[in-house]
């Protein structure tokens, strides 16, 4: 699932991006206009799906939590408040800034935790598991996820873990996600914060459209 550079043409803002002290990268010092993924987190930054890990940094390199993911979709549904106040996950504490994002995700299918009382917030996000937590979304929406592809096409297909596979054949067959240069998935690699807000670019198009 690694994600190919975009086309710097490609903006998936109204207007096109000057690239300039008006981009709202331009505050995050660890940020380059210039780089592969300014289309997916111009777009996560400007419409608040994703914010920085300080006043300055955007961590774009640092790896995507399961925490993280969640609360990005929560954002992008409007922040809904979750039908029960605390969730039955054991490691997810009241008040944490994750708490009614997990809770909502649990509650609308797009997460089943990692365990019967698990939800492992600060876990690595492999990309499969963002396959997953995309693909249920979808559904969730009631958006046909019945596309699919023959994964065998890839030479690490046997990676993909049984319950993630409707999900990353889907996620492929939409181009929400690529294989790499040489046909790999590498669906147990952990997600960075940079490829995870290209992905989500690319699915809320897909969405949109």
């Amino acid at each position: 699932l690694i994600e190919k550079a975009q086309d710097p043409g490609d903006d998936p803002n109204d207007e096109p991006c000057p690239r300039d002290g008006t981009c709202p990268m331009a505050v995050f010092s660890d940020l380059d206009v210039n780089e592969w993924y300014h289309d997916g987190v111009h777009w996560a930054l400007g419409e608040g799906i994703m914010v920085g890990t300080g006043e300055t940094t955007f961590s774009p390199d640092e790896t995507t939590t399961r925490a993280m993911a969640v609360t990005m979709l929560w954002r992008l549904e409007g922040e809904p408040e979750p039908a029960v106040a605390e969730t039955a996950f054991l490691d997810v504490a009241a008040g944490e800034w994750y708490e009614k994002a997990v809770g909502w995700a649990a509650e609308t299918g797009i997460t089943a935790g990692t365990g019967e009382s698990t939800f492992s917030p600060d876990e690595e996000l492999s990309r499969e598991q963002l396959a997953a937590f995309l693909f249920r979304y979808e559904g969730y929406k009631g958006a046909d996820v019945s596309e699919s592809c023959d994964l065998a096409v890839f030479a690490d297909a046997d990676g993909v873990s049984d319950y993630a596979k409707s999900a990353v054949g889907w996620a492929v067959a939409v181009g929400v996600v690529e294989g790499t240069a040489d046909a790999n998935l590498e669906p147990q690699k952990s997600a960075s914060r940079a490829e995870v807000a290209v992905m989500l670019m690319r699915f809320r198009t897909l969405s949109a459209g």
